[in-house]
């Protein structure tokens, strides 16, 4: 396992930051540098005319993501190209797999 401080940063809506929105979608890309770890973080307030300019988007830690929204902790390590969707019912949160539906086992 590695330590927080290996953990790098992800790109993050500024909307989830300001806690405008909550966090939804996850998106994992390839890593642009050594300090990016893939992930991509939008609210689900973010339109497409919002994402559209990289102002509204910020650099933050993972354990900053992990302070706003905990349910992220189990995702870190799973593959480039991943794109779920957090849920929220009955009080719990879940991932599902934003193309499928199909709920994301851990």
């Amino acid at each position: 396992m590695k330590k927080s401080s290996e953990l790098g940063g992800s790109v993050v809506s500024k909307n989830i930051l300001n806690s405008k929105g909550k966090l939804k979608w996850c998106i994992k890309e390839e890593p642009v540098n050594d300090v990016d770890n893939g992930w991509r973080f939008l609210s689900d307030i973010d339109t497409e005319e919002f994402l559209q300019y990289a102002s509204n988007m910020s650099i933050c830690a993972w354990e900053t993501i992990i302070e706003i929204e905990p349910a992220i902790m189990n995702i870190f390590d799973m593959p480039i190209g991943t794109d779920i969707t957090l849920l929220s019912e009955n009080n719990q949160k879940y991932f599902v797999y934003t193309n499928s539906g199909k709920k994301v086992i851990f």
